[in-house]
């Protein structure tokens, strides 16, 4: 077997041979008539018309010797077999195209449709073009590449060899449409936000830190999609808006988790909670129905349908049945033993950290769909409390063990909002460095007065599950390390 690296000379060689003869192998442009397609679509009339056609595409293989050659050309819509014979096209171009094309090269291919003796579907060519001469070889077409940091980095070959792993792509842009035609559909503005920040707000999380040579200052990269942008957008008299971007956020990797995601998150005023999960629980159905053709789903161990009924799952009563914790009223030091009982690990000593951290060795065990509510005023910043409690009135639509959204009734009392950021600011004081940043310019915007508003965000992570992929799959390009 012939090494990558005489593969390569040998191909330099037929690029010479290329040159000599006068034929560009990186010509601008390509004079095809046809996607494939199209020609398969309309093959009966081009085939009996005698219809000239040219088709372009990738090269993948071709078979025979002497006289007649049978090569698969692969466009974005299909695949097709070309037949080249020496007694069809002019001896030079058939002898030139036995000595230097190869598997992997981009040709133009132009001639008659007609059936070959086995019945399959071809196009007799009577001229053909180098379009882009390969140096390279393609990955074994049985096996793909296997080796899943090889497939990541080099992700153009992975989608090349797997037509499964493409189609998934087109479901995400489908699934991406599909949600930005039902929030229009239901009356929302799309906006965009900044993707800079002084202060990072929304959530919390460790934020990217890169320094404004202009201005002189440090900025961040935002960790949410705009909810304190949008929430000055409602207090300017828009009432209903939703942004789909990226957000970005400097933590660890899991399959559920990376650093640079695509969330979508509407805010709406004169709602609640209540009217946020009655619109959250159709979108995801509408998503499920219009990408799927079905709401019923299998993720690892879960099974769940969308178009059954959502449970309201109380986070506190939740813990305190699975573990026997009231993490309303149990100390840090209980907090901590409980969770060195369950033998889960914990990053952060604070009593926010340790309750989230219970919470999510809970959550594993629910399937779903469900709505997690009546969440503690620690771990909800910027959500309005209920009346006569220490929760919020917020909900997480729950899944296949997993959040698949945050949204509440947002806080627009100002001097409560200021105590909270108080809280947090003193988190990170202590060392939190996933505590929220307090932003007072945006308690001042809450002085002048913001309308009742329910908020909601939810990102790729539902994708994911609807797919039973890790997320790093259904990322075109996941960041890597550099060799």
């Amino acid at each position: 077997m012939s090494s990558i690296e005489e593969i390569r000379g040998e191909r330099l060689k037929k690029l010479a041979i290329l040159r000599e003869r006068g034929h560009n192998p990186y010509p601008s442009i390509s004079a095809r008539t046809h996607t494939i397609k199209e020609v398969i679509t309309s093959f009966e009339t081009l085939s009996k018309d005698a219809t000239s056609v040219t088709i372009a595409g990738r090269m993948l293989i071709s078979r025979g010797q002497g006289a007649i050659v049978f090569a698969d050309i692969q466009d974005v819509s299909g695949r097709f077999q070309a037949v080249f014979k020496s007694d069809v096209m002019s001896e030079e171009k058939f002898t030139l195209f036995k000595e230097v094309v190869d598997g992997g090269d981009f040709i133009e291919v132009t001639g008659t449709l007609f059936t070959t003796e086995k019945g399959q579907q071809s196009i007799l060519a009577t001229d053909w073009l180098m379009l882009s001469k390969s140096l390279l070889p393609l990955p074994d077409k049985y096996h793909g590449l296997q080796d899943e940091e090889e497939r990541f980095r080099k992700r153009y070959l992975d989608l090349l060899t797997k037509e499964d792993l493409r189609e998934l792509f087109v479901r995400k842009e489908k699934f991406w449409d599909t949600a930005r035609a039902f929030m229009k559909e239901k009356g929302f503005l799309g906006v965009e936000t900044p993707f800079l920040e002084l202060t990072t707000g929304g959530a919390e999380a460790r934020p990217f830190k890169t320094h404004h040579n202009d201005f002189d200052i440090d900025v961040y990269l935002r960790i949410c999609i705009g909810e304190l942008w949008q929430k000055r957008l409602l207090a300017g008299g828009f009432e209903k808006t939703f942004e789909i971007g990226k957000a970005f956020r400097n933590e660890g990797t899991s399959p559920e988790h990376l650093q640079e995601f695509t969330n979508l998150e509407f805010y709406w005023a004169y709602a609640n909670y209540n009217d946020g999960m009655e619109l959250v629980k159709e979108l995801y159905r509408t998503i499920a129905k219009e990408v799927y053709g079905t709401t019923a789903f299998t993720y690892k161990t879960h099974s769940f349908d969308l178009a059954d009924e959502w449970v309201l799952i109380d986070y506190v009563e939740e813990i305190k049945k699975q573990t026997g914790v009231d993490v309303l009223c149990a100390t840090e030091e209980e907090l901590k033993n409980k969770l060195t009982e369950l033998s889960v690990k914990y990053d952060g000593e604070n009593r926010e950290r340790l309750t989230d951290t219970l919470w999510k060795y809970c959550r594993k065990n629910i399937s779903g769909p469900a709505f997690l509510i009546n969440h503690p005023k620690l771990v909800a910043p910027l959500a309005k409390i209920k009346e006569g409690s220490e929760v919020v009135e917020m909900f997480q639509p729950l899944i296949a063990g997993s959040e698949v959204g945050r949204g509440y009734t947002e806080l627009n009392d100002p001097i409560d909002q200021r105590e909270r950021f108080d809280v947090q600011r003193k988190l990170i004081e202590s060392g939190d460095e996933e505590a929220m940043m307090s932003d007072y310019e945006f308690v001042e915007m809450l002085e002048h007065g913001m309308p009742p508003t329910c908020g909601f965000g939810f990102g790729e992570r539902l994708f994911t599950i609807l797919e039973n992929k890790p997320l790093r799959e259904v990322q075109l390009f996941p960041l890597m390390r550099p060799k």
